[in-house]
C-alpha cells in the first residue's frame, strides 16, 4: 500500500482497490497496530483508532482535502501518487 504521509505515529495510506469494497475515495491509516478507513469527507468506514490520533487525522485530512481528491483520482486512473506534507 502507497504511504502518502506520516505524522505523530500515524501512518496514511491510499491505493486503488479494484474490488470496491468501500465505494466512497477513503484513506486508510494505522496507529500502533490499529487500522481504521475513512472517506475523504470525514466519515469513519471501518475500524478504530484512539480519539487523539483520530482528531489529528480528520484535521489532517480537512488541510489536504484537494490532495487527498487528487491523489485518488490519480490512484483510480491507474498513475502514481504523490506524497502529502504531514501534520505539523
Amino acid at each position: 500500500m502507497p504511504i502518502i504521509s506520516m505524522f505523530y505515529g500515524i501512518i496514511v495510506y491510499m491505493f486503488c482497490e479494484r474490488n470496491v469494497q468501500h465505494k466512497k475515495a477513503h484513506i486508510h491509516a494505522e496507529y500502533q497496530g490499529m487500522e481504521i478507513v475513512v472517506a475523504l469527507d470525514g466519515e469513519v468506514l471501518a475500524g478504530d483508532i484512539p480519539d487523539k490520533q483520530l482528531k489529528m487525522l480528520l484535521a489532517w485530512m480537512a488541510i489536504h482535502e484537494d490532495e487527498l481528491q487528487a491523489n485518488w483520482k490519480l490512484l483510480s486512473d491507474g498513475l502514481d501518487y504523490f506524497k502529502i506534507d504531514p501534520l505539523k
